[in-house]
C-alpha cells in the first residue's frame, strides 16, 4: 500500500476526505492501482464481517440477570475459604497442626529437669552446711544454711 493510502486510510475506508479535491485525487489513485485497490477492499471486508460477528454475538436475554443472581448468592468470600475449601489448603493445614503437635511433644520430652536433691553435710568445720549438686542454690538449702549457722 502507498504512503498516500496508508496516511489517509480512515477517509478512504468511510469515504470521506476532507477536501473535494482531496477526495478526488485519493479515489483516482484507489482505482488506478491494483495493490492498493486489493488492500482497500480487503480492508472493507473485514469491517464487515466485524459488524456481522458483533451482531451475533450479543447474549440471550436474561444473561445479565442470570449472571448477577449467581454473584448475590454466593455472598463475598474470605480469606479462610483459600485454606479450607482446597485440598491443597486443608493439606497444609494438617501437615501444620502435625508440626506443631511433635515440636510440642519433642520440647515436652527433651526438657532437663532441674536435680532438687540436696546433701546435708555436717562436720566440725561446718555444721549443718546443706549442698545442692549443681545449678543455683536451693531456696530451702538456703534457709536451712541460715538456721544453722554459728558465728565463729
Amino acid at each position: 500500500m502507498h504512503r498516500l493510502i496508508r496516511d489517509h486510510l480512515e477517509q478512504v475506508l468511510a469515504e470521506r476526505v476532507d477536501g473535494d479535491a482531496e477526495m478526488a485525487h485519493l479515489k483516482a489513485h484507489v482505482e488506478e492501482c491494483e495493490e492498493c485497490r486489493g488492500e482497500v477492499e480487503a480492508m472493507r471486508e473485514q469491517a464487515r464481517l466485524l459488524r456481522r460477528i458483533k451482531a451475533d454475538a450479543e447474549p440471550h436475554p436474561g444473561f445479565y440477570a442470570r449472571v448477577m443472581e449467581r454473584i448475590e448468592t454466593q455472598g463475598p468470600l474470605s480469606i479462610w475459604s483459600v485454606v479450607f475449601d482446597s485440598p491443597f489448603g486443608r493439606r497444609i493445614a494438617v501437615a501444620s497442626m502435625a508440626l506443631a503437635l511433635i515440636l510440642g511433644l519433642y520440647l515436652v520430652t527433651s526438657e532437663e529437669m532441674p536435680d532438687r536433691t540436696t546433701v546435708a553435710v555436717a562436720g566440725e568445720d561446718q555444721p549443718g552446711l546443706v549442698l545442692t549438686p549443681s545449678g543455683p542454690p536451693d531456696r530451702d538449702a538456703v534457709l536451712v544454711n541460715l538456721v544453722t549457722y554459728r558465728g565463729q
